[in-house]
């Protein structure tokens, strides 16, 4: 008897005692597995079962020998007149199974269930603990609504300091403003003393 199991997104056609290299599954070494995604069954003698697209009831049980990574396939990538050159290199995670038993529906089972160990559920960060509030200490939106209160007083100290500098400029404009008009009345000054000079003579 042989089936077509799929695992990791690939088929796998399998009879009892194969050893196969499947995509890691998060199980141990030495445990056993199900695969459940039987898509054909066949025997001699007897009519082939196909699955639309899986055959309920049927399974297949193996044993995990051992995880491994794969050999390395080297990536290179090379962009011609442009000084690119690449080169990495990747190994895939792998799981080694021994097939136990193929059972097909309603047959009865020689590895027990209770051999066999589901998949290990994936690892989820646990939630962050809530923060501990003492009793006596005020809530949070006052807190920061006195931490904004300070720079609102810095705010208005600094405006009467900004309102005593801008009469400054002011300032500096009125007096350049009386220099000019004293020196526009300097030349009409030395006019009047010329023409006394020049009466006198």
């Amino acid at each position: 008897m042989y089936a077509v199991v799929k695992t990791g997104g690939k088929q796998y056609r399998v009879t009892a005692g194969d050893v196969i290299r499947v995509e890691k599954l998060a199980v141990e070494a030495g445990s056993f597995i199900e695969l459940k995604d039987v898509l054909m069954l066949a025997a001699e003698g007897a009519t082939t079962q196909i699955g639309t697209p899986r055959i309920e009831g049927a399974v297949v049980t193996a044993s995990v020998l051992e995880q491994l990574r794969d050999d390395t396939v080297i990536v290179f990538k090379k962009k011609r007149r442009h000084n690119y050159r690449r080169k990495n290199g990747h190994r895939q995670h792998l799981t080694v199974l021994r097939i136990a038993e193929i059972v097909a529906p309603g047959a009865e089972r020689k590895v027990a269930a209770s051999d066999v160990k589901p998949a290990r559920p994936k690892k989820v960060a646990p939630p962050a603990p809530p923060p501990v509030v003492a009793p006596d200490a005020e809530p949070a939106p006052e807190q920061t609504s006195a931490k904004k209160q300070p720079v609102k007083a810095k705010a208005k100290s600094e405006s009467p300091a900004k309102a005593e500098a801008a009469p400054k400029p002011r300032a500096k404009a009125a007096s350049k403003a009386g220099a000019a008009k004293a020196d526009a009345g300097k030349p009409a000054a030395k006019k009047a003393a010329k023409g006394k000079k020049k009466s006198e003579e």
